[in-house]
């Protein structure tokens, strides 16, 4: 059993938990994943790690409540327990030679990015990040990407806060002024970071893009994560859980894991209305 040791509302469908880990905590690197159980019964889900602190021994995580286990989750309160709790899992992402990088988030993967943001600002690189939200009130960790970054550029669809537009308004400015950057990293919706690729590729500047989004069971066994790339001109399997979750965004069908990541969306609501029923008959 797993303890939450701390647990914040970050906005109104998005938690951050720090859970006591330590074994976990002392070998956690930003890129990587964790698997968790709620329960004895529960379904296992990954997450992605979005920081550690092995003096302390835990282990942060960042979920948005979309589904029937990430709301069972978000129930749990500080002092409570979950049942299982497994990695660190996964490549952790290149950082060797990047001096000058930029990262890109979109809505909650903004928790992926914010440790990677951190691991180059600690390593000595220049970076640059874009985070975008659809409106104001989706807004998440700004002040930690502030305090990582040389240059922030916080972006709202809606025009609500900040600077109005997506993530690639700002990208394609810079790129256009000649701007130069040793790698692009983005992490958010498969449609965000398709259009990154695209905005950046008349530039060539290498572009990394996590496949978390379409991570199922997390160690490749189910196949949930079955991703295409193309590479030579050929088209090759690889899985997001365990060849990754970083990929070389130019060489990545989007359009195939897009429609792919479409087949569940009528299962996890059915699964989520019905823990929600649960969950309120339990008051």
């Amino acid at each position: 059993m797993y303890k939450i040791v701390r647990k914040k509302e970050l906005n109104p469908t998005v938690t951050q938990m720090e859970i006591l880990a330590p074994m976990v905590a002392r070998k956690a690197k930003p890129g990587q994943f964790i698997i968790l159980r709620v329960n004895e019964e529960g379904e296992r889900i990954p997450l992605t790690v979005a920081g550690s602190n092995a003096e302390e021994g835990t282990v942060k995580i960042i979920f948005q409540i979309v589904g029937a286990t990430t709301q069972l989750l978000n129930a749990k309160n500080e002092g409570e327990f979950i049942q299982d709790f497994v990695g660190p899992l996964g490549v952790a992402t290149h950082t060797d030679g990047i001096k000058k990088v930029c990262i890109v988030g979109g809505g909650v993967g903004c928790a992926i990015a914010m440790p990677v943001a951190q691991e180059f600002h600690r390593l000595g690189a220049e970076v640059t990040s874009i985070i975008g939200f659809r409106s104001k009130d989706l807004l998440i960790l700004e002040d930690e990407f502030r305090a990582c970054s040389n240059r922030l550029i916080v972006m709202t669809d809606d025009g609500s806060y900040a600077r109005h537009g997506n993530v690639t308004v700002p990208l394609k400015e810079m790129l256009d002024a000649g701007e130069t950057f040793d790698m692009i990293i983005t992490i958010g919706p498969l449609i965000m970071m398709k259009f990154v690729t695209l905005t950046a590729k008349p530039y060539g500047v290498p572009v990394t893009v996590s496949m978390n989004p379409i991570m199922i069971d997390g160690t490749g066994m189910c196949g949930g994560c079955r991703l295409t790339l193309i590479q030579d001109g050929k088209r090759v399997t690889r899985f997001a859980c365990v060849d990754g979750p970083d990929f070389n965004g130019y060489e990545v069908d989007f359009d195939e894991a897009m429609s792919r990541g479409r087949m569940y969306f009528d299962f996890e609501r059915h699964a989520y209305d019905e823990t929600c029923n649960l969950l309120k008959g339990a008051k």
